[in-house]
């Protein structure tokens, strides 16, 4: 691993080269800017479907106004037929962008085709009609179809190349439907080079189309590059939160996956550039701290640093798998057994960072991932080790999230009556949060309920907690409940004294035995068929956005 800080060249300094290596082609935007467009274009869809509607109902209304005597305008026609074929055509394309696991590239291109159709059904719906004359003359005209050529330039990114040859295609159809409306005796307009003499403005927006989406290319181009982190490319958004956001990333050398976390030097409290720097300093500090942790059970941190525009960012493992919270949620409360398995490997990485001197401070079911990791499962991961805690001031009373200010409070629902207090505090504040994490884990529910964070803080302050084995089902051990109920003592002193106690405690527990053998059939039960049992991968093992990535946003 590079030093941390010093990554490789500087953010930015990325050539073609580069990108051509991370991306496989340099024109490839990344993937979460092709999902977002792909999106767009279902909005799009759905807005010419509404379009479609009105337009009929408009023209049906118009004939009654201006034939009041007439009944036509009950009737349906060649173009209402065709409009009504365009609705469904939207809405099929709609419903196609949001459903399921799509290729945006290939939703993209797709709506390209889209664009064409579009096109044809215009041009029939104003053609068949007839084409209008002025003087008997044939007049140049813009046409829908070139405005919905532009749209399209302008909210679908696709290659220059793509957009002429779809764009000479779409404005085409006006010249084939009046050609089919001659045909079919509607229209007589003499020689057939008058169709291009109408609408060759349509072709010159094809033209301007086709600079607009050489335009977007290049902008998401530079997207590409600007998030260029050092040694690291980076790849789709995983998630945004008050600290900033998440990106899947790629160690260029190496092919690693990573997460990388940027975060704003705003959300650090740094209201001046004084301020700023020495939210930066204390960044690095406490990232040098992490980063040397050695435990197996702690996230590990393969690099930080700063870029040129004072972005602070985490490159961290990137886990297969899911944190606590999503697992009870989607699954109920845990056999004790595997609760026991599961806290040992939390003392451990807890241990360790008790005896450098690291408090983590914010320890919840949302901060402890379990996955796989090689062939071993059930494997425990503790993320966010003590990072970035000095925010800006917020009040109490903005949520159940981790609550900001100058000093680290954690999370209301698993916060120590010392952290609420403002005393300082040791390792035993983690034990105490360790214990909220296993009363949710053995009920599904949290020790306290409140609505409001300073009512949940005051619990903690001042009510014993309900004996577990009374807010569940599960068969409770009566010396797990012990302990869990030891570690939930106001009094840091009556609690266990450090993780390592605690291990030991846990061991000597009787319960149903959970190793590696009862592990890995739980996943392979849980886990989709077409998942690989050990992969590193954005998708949980039970086909979700795997949200371990996006718990540390949650700050």
């Amino acid at each position: 691993m590079s030093k941390p800080g010093l990554i490789g060249p500087p953010p930015g300094s990325s050539t073609p080269a580069d990108l051509k290596r991370s991306h496989g082609r340099t024109r490839d935007l990344p993937d979460d800017l092709l999902r977002a467009a792909s999106l767009r274009l279902g909005v799009m869809s759905l807005l010419f479907a509404v379009l479609w509607v009105v337009g009929i109902a408009l023209g049906h209304l118009a004939e009654h106004a201006i034939h009041p005597e007439s009944q036509r305008w009950l009737q349906l026609d060649v173009g209402d037929l065709i409009g009504l074929g365009s609705v469904v055509l939207s809405l099929g394309l709609f419903g196609y962008s949001r459903t399921g696991d799509r290729d945006p590239r290939f939703v993209l291109d797709l709506g390209l085709m889209y664009m064409i159709a579009t096109a044809f059904s215009l041009a029939l719906v104003f053609h068949l009609g007839g084409v209008s004359t002025a003087g008997g003359m044939i007049l140049p005209e813009i046409s829908w179809v070139g405005a919905v050529v532009l749209m399209f330039a302008a909210i679908i990114p696709t290659t220059r190349m793509k957009m002429l040859v779809a764009g000479f295609i779409a404005a085409s159809m006006n010249p084939i439907a009046m050609l089919i409306s001659r045909a079919q005796g509607h229209s007589d307009f003499g020689p057939w080079t008058r169709v291009l003499l109408m609408h060759y403005p349509d072709f010159i927006l094809v033209g301007a189309a086709v600079v607009i989406a050489g335009v977007v290319t290049r902008l998401g181009q530079q997207v590409t590059k600007a998030r260029a982190m050092g040694s690291y490319q980076l790849g789709e958004l995983l998630g945004r939160g008050g600290m900033g956001e998440v990106y899947k990333a790629t160690h260029r050398m190496l092919a690693r996956p990573a997460a990388i976390k940027l975060i704003r030097t705003e959300m650090l409290g740094a209201v001046d550039e004084e301020a700023a720097k020495l939210a930066v300093t204390r960044f690095r500090r406490e990232a040098e701290a992490a980063a040397n942790l050695r435990s197996q059970h702690t996230v590990e941190l393969y690099d930080f640093g700063v870029t040129e525009d004072g972005t602070l960012y985490l490159v961290m493992e990137f886990l297969d798998g899911m944190d606590l919270e999503t697992l009870v949620r989607q699954n109920g409360p845990l056999p004790a057994g595997r609760v026991i398995h599961i806290l040992r490997q939390v003392c451990d990485s807890l241990e360790e960072a008790h005896s450098l001197g690291l408090v983590h401070r914010d320890i919840k079911p949302a901060n402890i991932h379990l996955g796989t990791v090689g062939l071993r499962h059930d494997f425990v991961k503790v993320l966010d080790f003590g990072l970035v805690k000095e925010v800006s001031n917020v009040s109490v009373e903005t949520s159940m999230a981790t609550i900001p200010g100058q000093m680290a409070l954690g999370t209301p629902a698993y916060m120590a009556p010392e952290m609420a207090l403002g005393e300082a505090v040791d390792g035993r504040a983690d034990i105490y949060a360790l214990g909220c994490v296993a009363y949710y884990l053995v009920t599904g529910q949290l020790v306290f309920e409140a609505e409001k964070a300073f009512q949940m803080i005051a619990k903690h302050l001042q009510t014993e907690p309900v004996p577990p084995s009374e807010r569940t089902e599960q068969t409770i051990s009566p010396e797990l409940e012990r302990l869990i109920l030891k570690c939930l003592a106001k009094s840091p002193t009556d609690r266990p004294q450090s993780a390592a106690q605690l291990a030991d405690a846990l061991d000597w527990i009787p319960a149903d035995a959970w190793g590696e053998e009862q592990a890995r059939d739980w996943w392979a039960a849980h886990r989709p068929a077409e998942q690989p049992a050990a992969t590193s991968s954005s998708v949980s093992p039970l086909g979700v956005e795997s949200p371990s990535l996006l718990t540390i946003l949650q700050r």
